[in-house]
């Protein structure tokens, strides 16, 4: 298939809109219109993955972590980065990474390390800002469902678990249609009255354009009006790290033993014990240390996360357990979630996951 179908598929699960700034997810090395017939899966991609991917014939890599952050203005093979990316290209391999847009969903990352802990009534720990947007506009009442269900289909009015959201409100419009117009009622150069309903619903930013289609392809008007308004409400299924409950509490060494058995850490760093139950576990994928206040305040017994800092550790001043598993441990099974993912969607595209350890951390036991 097109390499656009699978990036497509995957943006439509993990928007690009939702990374953070620092990040380079998407498409790094290839064209949307090139062809693909199998796909390898890593968490990193690095250059014995890269031979991997020549050696069983897959012209795609999908990786969580990007192989370039930032800009490169040599191509030197003096670094791995370069030389990554020099072979990628020279054997016409895609590289695509899906990074912390994957970190900031409801069905991503932090959602399988909850799994993987076996956490329920799990929910996205900080939810971002600034995500949503209003749309208002004014329709006949004879064409308002007709307008309504094109937003709908189009994205909007989605509220947590609820779809199918707005709100309307009977008024009168008027017009008076110009020279040259062909209004769809009323005269020229005649004030028209309608009436009309006033139909507002929100809608996910990154969806503006193809919603903004979906009203002027399915409203009556020939000029069609509307107002679109910024909103500073969390976005709830949109955010960083998660927290969840454990169905039955247990001690906070008991609970570690779980951690380290079901993340497969070698070791765990962790704060000294509070002597309470583990009952609220708050979880991020990755450097997740900013998160710290939230998982407090929260109410997490625990935060599991990797990346922590020797002076960071003090933070937790009593109230918490921080138990710092790996970076690569707390992020490994991104790489068996995108393989399911795609596997369900594209039932007879070739998928493989790397057999490729890409963990540049090695433990001294």
């Amino acid at each position: 298939m097109k390499l656009a179908q699978l990036t497509n598929y995957l943006e439509s699960l993990a928007p690009l809109a939702y990374q953070e700034d620092y990040d380079n997810s998407g498409l790094i090395v290839g064209r949307p219109d090139q062809e693909v017939n199998q796909a390898l899966i890593s968490l990193d991609c690095t250059e014995a993955v890269v031979d991997e991917a020549i050696a069983t014939g897959c012209d795609v890599i999908i990786s969580h972590h990007p192989i370039v952050f930032k800009g490169i203005k040599n191509f030197n093979s003096k670094t791995y980065v370069e030389r990554v990316v020099e072979k990628a290209i020279r054997n016409n391999i895609a590289l695509y990474a899906i990074h912390t847009n994957l970190d900031n969903v409801m069905t991503g990352v932090n959602a399988r390390i909850c799994e993987t802990l076996g956490l329920v009534n799990f929910r996205v720990l900080a939810p971002k800002q600034g995500m949503l947007k209003k749309l208002v506009t004014y329709v006949p009442t004879a064409q308002a469902d007709q307008v309504r269900n094109a937003l709908f289909h189009a994205g909007a009015g989605h509220i947590g678990d609820y779809s199918e959201c707005s709100f309307n409100a009977q008024g009168t419009g008027t017009f008076k249609a110009g020279e040259g117009s062909d209004p769809y009622v009323g005269e020229p150069g005649i004030r028209h009255h309608e009436d009309e309903v006033r139909i507002e619903t929100v809608y996910p930013a990154n969806l503006e354009s193809k919603i903004l289609m979906a009203l002027v392809l399915a409203h009556p008007y020939e000029e069609v009006a509307y107002d679109l308004f910024n909103l500073t409400n969390q976005h709830q299924q949109v955010g960083s790290g998660m927290i969840g409950d454990l169905e039955i509490a247990v001690t906070e060494e008991e609970f570690l033993r779980e951690v380290k058995q079901n993340m497969h850490a070698e070791v765990i760093r962790h704060t000294a014990f509070t002597g309470k139950q583990v009952r609220k576990v708050a979880v991020c994928g990755g450097s997740g240390g900013f998160l710290l206040k939230h998982a407090i305040a929260a109410g997490a017994d625990i935060f599991v996360t990797a990346d922590y800092k020797y002076h960071e550790f003090f933070d937790a001043e009593g109230k918490i357990l921080i138990a710092d598993i790996g970076h690569f441990e707390s992020e490994q099974f991104t790489q068996q979630l995108l393989y399911e993912l795609i596997q369900n969607k594209f039932v007879n595209f070739a998928i493989r996951l790397t057999k490729v350890n890409t963990n540049p951390v090695k433990y001294f036991i």
